[in-house]
């Protein structure tokens, strides 16, 4: 199977205009793939291994301000969640998990080493390892998250490096949301292109009949938690995506 000609996002609707984040997916045949999603985006990060507790980060509230707020107003290292950088060895394994649970409709790991250790109100999940292993976690987390085309721009302003890039996304998306009927296909497995301690980027297989589709996501370590970095501008979130007939490349790892 060939790869897409097509730049297509797999996660939903709401992303598309909007340039935001991930995809949502799917249509069957040759490409299944959901929505597109253009955006201005900003430089990577991340980092792998296991992890364990530590120190709270420093509040930096925001202040008043004659001038405008940025969209993405979540202050650097005011998740409370900061934690020591473990093992960071890339995992090519299967990593443990203490059970999976459904986000989304996403069926997501869950890890008292790995995370997440907090989960907001809305379900949105956090606080990862400082590891590859970690970020792993957190890009199926992300990937969850952003199958929520109801919550889209809420999500975005969390799971976003803020920035000019994620501001710019996030002001598309509040001026023009549409939501998605599409069903988001569950991520079968995962493959880590690129890992340093605090920029890890990775490819998420997704299930799509009898073959895979791939997003790519690149998460920086940012305010002592794993955030997805906005894509270049004039790009779809999950860029660049490819077609696969088996899981032979990835680390098959799937909670269904």
């Amino acid at each position: 199977m060939s790869d897409s000609s097509e730049e297509q996002s797999p996660f939903g609707r709401g992303f598309i205009a909007a340039s935001i984040v991930i995809g949502a997916v799917v249509v069957c045949g040759a490409v299944l793939l959901i929505g597109s999603f253009t955006s201005s985006g900003t430089a990577p990060a991340a980092g792998q291994a296991q992890q364990q507790a530590v120190v709270p980060a420093p509040s930096n509230p925001s202040e008043p301000t004659a001038t405008a707020t940025p969209v993405n107003s979540r202050p650097v290292n005011s998740t409370g969640c900061n934690r020591s950088t473990g093992d960071q060895s890339v995992p090519q394994q299967p990593p443990a998990v203490d059970g999976w649970e459904v986000s989304s409709r996403i069926v997501v790991p869950r890890s008292s080493a790995f995370g997440p250790v907090k989960t907001d109100a809305d379900g949105f999940r956090r606080c990862f390892a400082h590891s590859p292993t970690g970020a792993v976690y957190a890009a199926y987390s992300a990937y969850a998250a952003m199958a929520d085309q109801d919550r889209v721009v809420a999500t975005a302003r969390k799971l976003m490096v803020p920035g000019p890039g994620a501001d710019t996304l996030i002001r598309e998306l509040q001026t023009d949301q549409s939501a998605s009927g599409y069903t988001v296909p569950q991520v079968a497995g995962y493959r880590v292109i690129d890992a340093s301690p605090d920029r890890v980027s990775l490819m998420l297989a997704t299930s799509v009949d009898s073959a895979y589709m791939s997003l790519t996501l690149t998460l920086v370590w940012h305010g002592g938690d794993w955030l997805l970095q906005p894509p270049a501008a004039g790009e779809p979130v999950g860029a660049p995506f490819a077609q696969h007939r088996d899981l032979s490349d990835f680390v098959a790892w799937s909670g269904v």
